[in-house]
C-alpha cells in the first residue's frame, strides 16, 4: 500500500488491538512506536489466555515477533503511561507524533457491589486469570482458595477459572454460580472440554430436578436441556483430580458470609426465576434467602477503563466523540473527546477494551484495532509529515533516562526469553515458564545484553 506521506504514530499498548493498529501503521509505512506497560508484548494474547494453550499463544507469539522486528516499529516495554508513572498522557502527546492510540485495555475493576465483598476468600477473576498466567504484581501472590469455589458466572472466563481449580489447585469442588438457567450458559462448548471430566452429573440432575418447574414457566424442557448440556462433555481433557465440579442455577448471590476472622464461610443467595424478555430470558429475584457454603468467592463481573491514566473518563469507560462522522468506520467511535472543552483530542485515539471495556477477546479487540487503524489512516492523510522519528525517539529516550525508567527493547527482549527457555524444564508453572516479577526480569535482561 502506498501512502503519500509517513508519519510518526505512538501506539500505547501492546495487546492484540494494540499490536493490530500497528500492524497496519507499519504496513503502510509509517513509523511506529509502541509504549507498553508490560515487560512482555501480547496483553490479553500472553496475560489472558490460559497458559497451557500453547499452540493458540505461540502462533500469536510469532505473529507479533515478526511485527516488532520490523525496522519501521520501535518497541518500549515496562513503561507504564498515566498519573504519576513513567510518562503521563501529556507527556506522550508532546512527543510530537502525528497521531497517539491508546489501547491500554480495561485496567480497572468493577466492584462488586455486594456486602462482604472485602473478605478474605474474594477474588475478582481477572486477578485470578493474572496469577495463572504470572502477570508481575500477580503471579507470586497467594491465592488461597480452600475446598470449596464459588465462581459467579457461566461464560469462558468461568472454565478457565474452572479448569485451573480442578486440574491445578485440585480443590475438592467447584460451583459455578449462574443468575439464569443452563439455557443461558455462555461458555463455548469446546472449551467444557477442559473441565468436563470433573463433572459431577448426579449433582447437576439434581440441580435440573429443583428448577424444572421455574424452567418449564418459559417453555423450557428441563430433560432436554440437561441432555443438551451434557451431551457437550465428549473429547473431555483426562481427569488429573478427583474435584467435583457442578453449577447452581436461578441463583444470585446477596450477601458473603464470613467466620470471625473475615475469612470467607459462604454465600447468601436469592432464588430467581426466569421472565420472558423479546426472545430472550431475564432473572428476577423472589425474595427467597438460603445459605450456600463455600470457602472462597470468584467474581467475573467485567471490567472497567483505569480512570487515574489521565484521560477523559465516565461511568467506566474513556469519553469518545458523541458526533457521528458518517463514514465506515465511523471516526467518531475511536477519537478521545474532551466533555469540559466540547471537543475532539486533537490526534488522540482509543481502541480494543480502552475503548469498549470487556468486549470480546483476541479476535474481537484485534478487529477493533484494525478499524481504529482505517480512522488513523484517514486522520494522518489530512495531515503535513512534520517530525521525524529520530527526533521522537532522541525525546523520549531522554525523558526516560532523566526519570530513571527501565524501558525493554526487542533486543531485551530476546535476552528475556532465553533466559526464560533455559528453565523450562525444570518448570512448575502451566505451560511455558515465565518470571512473575518485573525486577527479576529487568536483572537478566540488562545481563543479557552485556
Amino acid at each position: 500500500m502506498s501512502i503519500a506521506q509517513s508519519h510518526v504514530v505512538i501506539v500505547v499498548g501492546a495487546g492484540p488491538a494494540g499490536m493490530a493498529v500497528a500492524g497496519s501503521m507499519a504496513k503502510a509505512g509509517h513509523q511506529v512506536i509502541i509504549l507498553n506497560r508490560d515487560i512482555k508484548f501480547g496483553g490479553l494474547a500472553e496475560y489472558g489466555i490460559f497458559p497451557a494453550k500453547l499452540k493458540l499463544r505461540g502462533g500469536l507469539k510469532k505473529q507479533y515477533w515478526d511485527l516488532l522486528e520490523q525496522p519501521n516499529v520501535h518497541y518500549f516495554g515496562n513503561v507504564s503511561v498515566g498519573n504519576g508513572k513513567d510518562l503521563t498522557v501529556e507527556d506522550v502527546r508532546e512527543m510530537g507524533a502525528a497521531a497517539v492510540v491508546f489501547t491500554i485495555g480495561a485496567q480497572g475493576t468493577k466492584a462488586i457491589g455486594v456486602e462482604g465483598d472485602s473478605a478474605q476468600g474474594v477474588y475478582h477473576a481477572k486477578d485470578v486469570v493474572y496469577h495463572f498466567n504470572r502477570l508481575p504484581g500477580f503471579g507470586d501472590r497467594p491465592f488461597e482458595m480452600g475446598n470449596h469455589v464459588a465462581v459467579i458466572g457461566a461464560g469462558d472466563v468461568m472454565v478457565d477459572i474452572a479448569h485451573w481449580l480442578t486440574r491445578y489447585k485440585k480443590v475438592e469442588r467447584v460451583s459455578a454460580i449462574v443468575r439464569r438457567g443452563p439455557v443461558e450458559r455462555k461458555y463455548n462448548p469446546k472449551e467444557i472440554r477442559a473441565v468436563c471430566a470433573n463433572m459431577d452429573i448426579d449433582g447437576i440432575k439434581k440441580e435440573f430436578d429443583r428448577i424444572k418447574d421455574r424452567m418449564a414457566a418459559v417453555g423450557q424442557k428441563a430433560e432436554e436441556v440437561f441432555k443438551g448440556l451434557t451431551d457437550e462433555f465428549t473429547k473431555c481433557e483426562q481427569k488429573v483430580s478427583d474435584t467435583k465440579m457442578g453449577f447452581k442455577f436461578l441463583a444470585s448471590p446477596k450477601r458473603i458470609l464470613v467466620d470471625a476472622n473475615n475469612r470467607v464461610r459462604g454465600l447468601e443467595m436469592e432464588d430467581n426465576r426466569l421472565d420472558p424478555k423479546g426472545e430472550d430470558t431475564v432473572a428476577v429475584g423472589l425474595k427467597q434467602y438460603y445459605e450456600f457454603p463455600c470457602d472462597s468467592v470468584v467474581f467475573a463481573v467485567g471490567d472497567k477503563v483505569d480512570e487515574t491514566v489521565g484521560l477523559p473518563y465516565k461511568g467506566g469507560l474513556f469519553v469518545t466523540n458523541p458526533n457521528k462522522s458518517g463514514n465506515d468506520p465511523d471516526d467518531s467511535l475511536f477519537q478521545a473527546y474532551d466533555e469540559k472543552a466540547g471537543k475532539v483530542i486533537e490526534g488522540v485515539f482509543l481502541a480494543g477494551w480502552a475503548r469498549k471495556a470487556s468486549e470480546g477477546l483476541v479476535g474481537v479487540a484485534k478487529r477493533d484495532g484494525d478499524w481504529c487503524a482505517e480512522v488513523v489512516e484517514r486522520y494522518l492523510a489530512s495531515k503535513n509529515s512534520s517530525a521525524q522519528v529520530t527526533d521522537v525517539l532522541n525525546r523520549l529516550n531522554t525523558v526516560l533516562k532523566g526519570r530513571k525508567s527501565h524501558p525493554v527493547d526487542v533486543k531485551g527482549l530476546r535476552a528475556l526469553e532465553r533466559a526464560e527457555k533455559a528453565h523450562q524444564e525444570i518448570s512448575d508453572c502451566i505451560g511455558e515458564f515465565k518470571y512473575a516479577s518485573n525486577q527479576e526480569m529487568v536483572s537478566l535482561i540488562e545481563r543479557g545484553k552485556a
